[in-house]
């Protein structure tokens, strides 16, 4: 059985369209939901690979939230180790700051769909290889981060320049939300704290608006889930299980 290991921080942000990809493909997946048990030490031992999902809280704020840092923590030990990892949102911010990039506050939320542009790097990536120009994907975040020094940029949109990396060749940071779908989006829309966020954009970002235009990108995204999902899946599958490390 192979063994993955999935860093959660709210309800609300699951492993979405990755899930029945992970299961048909036979994984086991043990969440460690540091929304409901903030003190949790998790290690990698007798894991495939490393999944880092997104969160409301930012990665400056190690100090209210000091399970930021025992992630940035198990990525630096999965990079060691040579095992895949995958960053979503703040999981991509987890893995820029551990490998010593600078994560800051953007200059505004992009939150929606946004059209994304690929580096030319990007078009013979085996995971990013099946973008098309122009795609659109769904965002939800208000800061940003550089790309580590060593890695790979793969793409961008408009206001934001940095979406995604790749780090070695198993190691994956995406800013954007490949992983939803329509129920989890209009679940994002309703969660108070979301509200709030998009009342406070003073009218720049509007829900109805990205409620019409859902139906109209969702077919593309769940195609481009299924394919860029399934690389990095392919890639899980090539790698082997961390032995039993030492106690510390």
């Amino acid at each position: 059985m192979r063994n993955l290991l999935v860093c959660q921080h709210v309800p609300y942000e699951p492993l979405g369209t990755l899930n029945p990809l992970l299961k048909r493909e036979g994984y086991r997946i043990r969440y460690v939901n540091f929304g409901r048990d903030p003190d949790a030490q998790p290690t990698l031992d007798g894991y495939n690979g490393l999944v880092l999902l997104g969160g409301p809280m930012s990665v400056l704020e190690t100090a209210r939230y000091p399970h930021l840092e025992v992630e940035m923590s198990l990525i630096k030990n999965a990079i060691e180790h040579e095992l895949p990892v995958l960053g979503i949102c703040l999981g991509a911010q987890l893995i820029a700051k551990a490998l010593g990039a600078e994560v800051r506050p953007h200059s505004e939320r992009e939150i929606g769909w946004y059209p994304l542009s690929v580096t030319t790097p990007a078009r013979s990536d085996p995971v990013f290889g099946h973008f098309e120009e122009p795609d659109h994907v769904f965002q939800w975040h208000g800061d940003t981060f550089d790309i580590p020094d060593g890695a790979v940029h793969l793409a961008a949109t408009r206001g934001c320049t940095n979406q995604a990396f790749r780090y070695g060749d198993n190691v994956y940071g995406l800013q954007f939300h490949l992983e939803v779908d329509e129920p989890m989006i209009e679940r994002w829309l309703n969660v108070p704290l979301h509200v709030a966020e998009i009342e406070d954009t003073a009218g720049r970002i509007d829900p109805e608006v990205i409620r019409r235009e859902t139906p109209r990108h969702i077919g593309r995204l769940k195609t481009l889930s299924e394919r860029v999902f399934g690389e990095f899946v392919r890639i899980l599958g090539y790698r082997k299980r961390l032995a039993a490390l030492p106690s510390r």
